[in-house]
């Protein structure tokens, strides 16, 4: 089987060092800010009643304060969405639990005295008890997603490959949610259904490299694991780059004309496609090597006295990174 030719001779592996540091650092704030700042779960997981209202003019956002302290409501969120007339009003668990349906009444009641020509939307409503089911079933979801990667890399190709496809993995899903944590993004079911979309779009950057990784093991007799490394994301950058850039533009345009309903989906999707490209090419493949991947482990036995395939000649960057 031929091996693809790239014209790229980029030397990633030589700024594998400043890659490591970068992202424990990114990893860092990431822990850092879920530690101090959190999620901010959405009415999926909190529970509570949503309510989605228009108004002719744009109010202001200190007056719907207002309205809705008068009403006696407390640790309630108001903010705008899609445009300054449209109002998103989240309310806890609490409220809705002791008004039952009658909370939607009440406050579009107290929103009406901002103006009587407001309109509404939506409403939704979700009991603490539901909340609780979906979170721990979105954290199950995506356990088991790592666990069954790790087994199915592992019968792929090799146990040293599959630990460092979970490592890129883990940095990944990691780096998402502090994202989200950092920038306080509303945390709901498509966020989560949105990671589980990134940890396939990154397993499936990092099985492609692997591959070639491996094929290119069992066919070049000379050359380091970190000099075969180098080419290998050479020969893969260009596929690497146009699936990411095409995916991009269409998330771009999600996010930014699809609505509030899927802005957080989108931008969880954003983060997940630049990070999982990066990791693809620093991450995974670098802890591939200092986890001690060689030649010997992924060698055909070839019997004695048969043809050995013929070598290339590594390009002069790629030898002693």
């Amino acid at each position: 089987m031929d091996i693809i030719r790239s014209n790229t001779q980029f030397d990633f592996m030589a700024r594998r060092k400043i890659a490591l540091i970068a992202s424990a650092v990114l990893i860092l704030v990431s822990i850092g800010s879920l530690a101090t700042r959190g999620l901010n779960f959405g009415l999926d997981f909190t529970g509570g009643t949503l309510i989605e209202v228009s108004y002719p003019e744009a109010p202001e956002l200190g007056g719907v304060r207002d309205a809705l302290d008068q009403a006696d409501y407390d640790n309630f969120t108001v903010q705008t969405f899609g445009s300054s007339r449209d109002i998103v009003v989240r309310l806890p668990a609490e409220v809705a639990a002791e008004e039952g349906a009658d909370v939607s009444t009440r406050a579009l009641e107290a929103l009406t005295s901002i103006d009587a020509g407001v309109e509404i939307r939506r409403v939704e409503f979700v009991g603490p008890q539901i909340g609780k089911e979906l979170a721990e079933q979105g954290g199950l979801a995506m356990l088991y997603a790592l666990i069954g990667i790790l087994l199915y890399v592992s019968f792929r190709f090799q146990w040293r490959f599959a630990v460092g496809a979970v490592i890129a993995l883990v940095h990944d899903v990691v780096l998402v949610v502090g994202m989200l944590s950092l920038f306080q993004v509303n945390f709901d079911l498509t966020v989560v259904a949105a990671i589980l979309a990134v940890i396939g779009y990154s397993l499936n950057d990092t099985i492609v490299v692997y591959d070639r990784l491996r094929e290119n093991f069992r066919v070049k007799r000379k050359g380091t694991a970190v000099e075969l490394t180098n080419l290998s994301i050479n020969q893969m950058l260009s596929r690497t780059l146009m699936t990411s850039v095409t995916t991009l533009l269409v998330l771009l345009a999600l996010f930014y004309f699809g609505g509030e309903i899927i802005h957080a989906f989108a931008y969880t999707l954003i983060v997940g496609v630049i990070v999982g490209t990066y990791s693809s090419i620093f991450i995974a493949s670098n802890a591939a090597i200092i986890l001690g991947v060689s030649k010997q482990d992924l060698m055909p036995v070839t019997p004695e006295g048969a043809d050995q395939p013929d070598s290339e000649v590594l390009p002069a960057r790629f030898r002693n990174s």
